[in-house]
């Protein structure tokens, strides 16, 4: 509930902001003034309303406000930023010996015509981050290892934070799992959040019939991230298995290559229901440590942790490297490794920036990306 409160003060007050720069576009006696005002403010809580009422069963108009409110949680960030520009500019302007072009009234015309920038701006914005987040690059990684490998190189293909639901559908996920497949991996790693929530959409569009076309040597495997526990995390690992893909909830496995693969349950499950996930220690017990080891943790917390024990390649997703910039700088703050591929010590770890999209269906900070791990070794 406390959290719910903070976020509704924050979009009620950035919003604010946003509505009292814009509302001079409108004035007092246009005749659609009330109406446009309504609109904006159920756009602006569009998101919000829609996950409410996505739970209730009314699923025409909770897509609808999703994906309008989707919209506007993107152009939020930019129409606040060069907002904030224009009134430092405008306020250092206010210096004696400094008036010159930014000295203006936002209810001006001149303030008319620059809010109408802002938004033209913004708009482009958008349709280049929108066609960003929709073509997907495939990354090749080389890991070498101090181990044998099977086969002498071992392809392991990773993907994360796909958010399926609403936003992305049949179209996204097809074509997704038509370059997976086309990559011929040895190995289908799926490192959280394949689900955008609520399974409700999945189910009505029948996305696990494109799951189960996934094709990989040794199997599709995934592990739960956070937006699985927030929807339901039984019924997301229920339907995975249903469509022939194996989640790891605190399990490994040992392929018949003799690669082993430990996934990790997710912190979220610790902070939603204080069930405490297992140490490395104990997850890694009984496995041949000898042989390549994978590990999946959908959050890429506590990584010189991971390091000091016989982690061979540890694999995330869940920063999404901030989708928008410049959210990436705090990403980059919070995370040793905020994207791509990094090593500490004998373990390498790589941190997948997503392929798909968490409510902006859009990407200004990375390209979405499919990684193929090539591991070699001795």
């Amino acid at each position: 509930m406390i959290f719910f409160l903070i976020v509704f003060t924050v979009l009620a007050l950035v919003n604010l902001y946003i509505f009292y720069r814009t509302c001079h576009l409108f004035p007092v006696e246009q005749p659609y003034r009330r109406l446009i005002i309504a609109l904006f403010w159920m756009v602006a809580f569009g998101y919000m309303a829609g996950r409410i009422l996505e739970r209730t069963g009314a699923e025409g108009v909770a897509e609808f406000l999703i994906k309008a409110g989707s919209l506007w949680l993107g152009a939020m960030v930019y129409l606040t930023l060069l907002f904030l520009l224009f009134d430092l500019l405008r306020g250092v302007s206010l210096i004696p010996g400094l008036k010159g072009f930014f000295s203006f009234s936002w209810a001006s015309e001149k303030g008319r015509w620059i809010t109408a920038g802002v938004y033209g701006v913004t708009a482009l914005i958008l349709v280049a981050g929108f066609f960003n987040a929709r073509h997907p690059k495939v990354v090749r990684q080389p890991v070498v290892l101090d181990k044998v490998v099977p086969g002498g190189i071992y392809k392991a293909l990773l993907v994360s934070d796909i958010h399926l639901g609403v936003m992305i559908a049949n179209g996204r996920l097809g074509r997704l799992v038509e370059l997976m497949n086309r990559q011929e991996a040895d190995l289908i790693l799926m490192a959280g959040d394949i689900f955008d929530e609520d399974l409700g959409p999945v189910i009505r569009n029948n996305l696990g019939d494109l799951l189960k076309n996934l094709r990989a040597k040794e199997g599709v495997y995934a592990i739960l991230g956070n937006h699985e526990f927030y929807g339901h995390s039984g019924d997301a690992t229920q339907y995975l298995a249903d469509h022939h893909i194996r989640v790891l909830r605190d399990t490994t496995v040992t392929l018949p290559s003799g690669v082993v693969v430990a996934g990790r349950e997710d912190i979220t499950g610790e902070r939603m229901f204080q069930k405490k996930r297992k140490s490395l220690q104990d997850l890694l017990a009984g496995s041949d440590t000898t042989r390549p080891v994978i590990l999946m943790d959908h959050q890429p917390y506590h990584l010189a942790e991971v390091a000091r024990h016989p982690v061979d390649l540890q694999v995330s997703g869940h920063t999404h490297h901030g989708q928008l910039w410049p959210f990436n700088f705090i990403t980059k703050a919070i995370f040793e490794i905020s994207m791509g591929y990094g090593r500490i010590g004998n373990t390498h770890f790589y941190v997948s920036p997503g392929v798909g999209t968490w409510g902006p269906p859009i990407r200004t900070s990375s390209r979405p990306e499919v990684i193929v791990l090539e591991i070699s070794g001795k």
